[in-house]
């Protein structure tokens, strides 16, 4: 079955009547005091509870209103029950690596052990403070870095350039749609600080001179990745995430790609692609997107 890495957690709920009460601390005057935290604390706690075992952070989420994008468990919290039901005891791990926070969204990249050791980008969106709806991708987590001796998860995590974040978002929306999506090479440079680019896809090389030889590979094989339609582009300051759909081999695929930027250019890439399961095979209606 296909492994849901926020599924153990938000299945609890079933098991503990839904909601529970909201994050608090007891005052000497025995009074309950609400603890305002922020929609990123809330999923790293969720997240991370996947791990603990922790109950508190299933109030983090809507009872009523859970919108599942993950197309291998059904919509809401009740379709997680059985997914729990299969998890090994104490094989669970989560490691949020990288958290942001955008408007009404959350995004993070987490290093999982949830029916195997994976990657992972979620999204969460919130509405009054409660969590109603995510999407994610998934990959199963390499053995041995890539070729120039990244993994998938390392490097900077410090966010700057709060300022810039809008002009960041368009700036890398902009690469996606010329580059990735028209095909417009000759725009390529104006995107780049010359060859200074740090890749940490499994399979590709630092700098443009990496990601032109894994190109020339993969026309060898006769190996074509291609993207269609951006769906969503999400960002605080110098990171940035886009969300869009394609294919790869032919086959439909579902690309999560995160950059960050520096003086106007993109120095560094994290990505997981997932291959779209067929609708057939889909445990809601909700679909990938």
């Amino acid at each position: 079955m296909k492994s849901i890495a926020l599924a153990g957690l938000v299945a609890s709920a079933t098991f503990f009547g839904g909601c529970a009460a909201n994050k608090s601390s007891i005052s000497n005057n025995n009074k309950i005091t609400k603890m305002e935290i922020s929609n990123r604390e809330k999923v790293v706690a969720l997240v991370k509870s996947i791990e603990t075992g922790a109950h508190e952070p299933v109030a983090y989420i809507n009872p009523t209103k859970y919108i599942q994008h993950n197309l291998g468990v059904a919509d809401g919290l009740a379709g997680f029950g059985a997914v729990l039901q299969q998890l090994p005891p104490n094989t669970a791990k989560a490691n949020t690596v990288r958290a942001f926070q955008d408007g009404d969204f959350v995004f993070t990249q987490t290093d999982y052990n949830f029916f195997g050791p994976k990657i992972g980008f979620d999204i969460f969106r919130f509405e009054d403070g409660k969590i109603v709806e995510h999407w994610d991708n998934l990959i199963e987590k390499p053995t041995s870095p890539n070729p120039s001796g990244h993994t998938m998860i390392d490097g900077p995590t410090e966010i700057k350039d709060l300022d810039k974040t809008e002009a960041n978002k368009a700036f890398v929306k902009g690469f996606i749609e010329d580059i990735l999506v028209n095909g417009k090479m000759e725009k390529i440079g104006g995107y780049f600080d010359g060859d200074n680019y740090i890749q940490h896809n499994p399979q590709i090389g630092d700098g443009l001179s990496g990601l032109g030889k894994a190109m020339q590979y993969m026309a060898s094989k006769g190996i074509s990745m291609k993207i269609d339609k951006v769906h969503r582009v999400l960002g605080e300051g110098n990171f940035v995430l886009v969300v869009s759909e394609g294919t790869f081999g032919g086959v439909p695929t579902s690309y999560y790609d995160l950059f960050r930027v520096e003086n106007g250019k993109i120095a560094e890439h994290w990505d997981v692609m997932e291959t779209i399961a067929p609708k057939a095979e889909w445990k809601n209606a909700n679909g990938k997107f």
